[in-house]
C-alpha cells in the first residue's frame, strides 16, 4: 500500500488464482475498492488509490524430518 510503513499480510482459504481474480475485477471495475476476506473470517477492505502492488504468494508443503 502507498504511503504505509506496513504492509497488508492474510491467509486465505481461497486459490492464487480465484484471490488474483478478485484483485483484477476489482480493478477493472469503478467500485474504488478492494474487499478480501482471510480464512479467520477478518474482512478486508483497501481503496485501490493506495494500492501500489500485489504479491500473492503460494502454500508450500512442509517437510518432516531431517531430510534436506
Amino acid at each position: 500500500m502507498v504511503n504505509t510503513p506496513r504492509e497488508l499480510s492474510f491467509q486465505s482459504a481461497q486459490t492464487a488464482a480465484d484471490i488474483e481474480k478478485a484483485i483484477d475485477k476489482a480493478i477493472s471495475s469503478d467500485a474504488g475498492t478492494l474487499r478480501v476476506e482471510d480464512d479467520k473470517g477478518h474482512i478486508y477492505v483497501v481503496a485501490l488509490r493506495n494500492l501500489a502492488f500485489v504479491e500473492i504468494g503460494l502454500e508450500k508443503a512442509r517437510k518432516v524430518g531431517f531430510a534436506p
